[in-house]
């Protein structure tokens, strides 16, 4: 397993934004104060979303706000894959899903097509606007392959749509998310096979209750 390191080149300081310490102040609350490194984690999501990446400065900022050392909020950062440790694509990053059941259905491909595109993996792009990398399962087998663009869903991929979303994504356009068959979530490709009358679900076959069980409110015994 690879060692997931801190960019070689970093900005000389960080600022949090209003709206991104508006943000975390409300996290830091949800705690007592005695635990409020218990935010670490969404205050490091809030600090990426806003940069795009965990800088070290941003690092400090975070362990100064919740008064943790330096090295505790860099194992946090460095334990889950979700943050990025170094800059990523400002256009898209591309997370393509490498485990058993999207290689089986094709995931290599979608790797290479990136590959080609805009060069290899978990590297910027020349231009700075994309970046691509392996990952583990992403939880979305029965539409594989899959791919994880910026925060959706890319699924039921094949090579010629990948390489048609990196070129939308360049000509700065938003490319839908979601299946590229036209599946609706996790349904068959074609469409539902089972539960087909929407009376079983949508309630409108259910008798009406006239009364709800213990719905009235219970009587208060009188002083023996």
């Amino acid at each position: 397993m690879s060692v997931r390191r801190l960019a070689k080149e970093q900005p000389s300081s960080f600022e949090f934004s209003k709206e991104t310490m508006e943000k975390a102040q409300w996290w830091i609350k949800k705690y007592p104060e005695s635990r409020r490194q218990s935010a670490v984690i969404p205050i490091l999501w809030l600090v990426q979303k806003q940069e795009g990446w965990v800088s070290e400065p941003s690092l400090r900022a975070i362990g100064d706000l919740l008064g943790m050392a330096y090295i505790r909020v860099l194992e946090v950062a460095t334990f889950y894959t979700m943050f990025q440790l170094t800059p990523v694509g400002t256009a898209a990053l591309i997370q393509v899903c490498g485990t058993t059941q999207c290689m089986l259905r094709g995931s290599n491909e979608l790797m290479r097509v990136c590959r080609e595109k805009i060069g290899p993996k978990d590297e910027l792009s020349a231009d700075g606007r994309f970046t691509w990398q392996e990952v583990e399962c992403i939880g979305a087998c029965s539409n594989a392959p899959v791919a994880q663009i910026n925060d959706l869903y890319y699924e039921d991929l094949t090579p010629e749509n990948m390489a048609q979303i990196i070129d939308d994504f360049a000509a700065g356009k938003t490319p839908k998310a979601g299946s590229y068959v036209g599946r609706h979530t996790s349904e068959p490709v074609g469409g539902a096979r089972v539960l087909t009358d929407p009376a079983l679900y949508d309630g409108s076959a259910a008798k009406k209750i006239k009364k709800l069980p213990n719905s009235e409110p219970v009587a208060e015994k009188a002083p023996v």
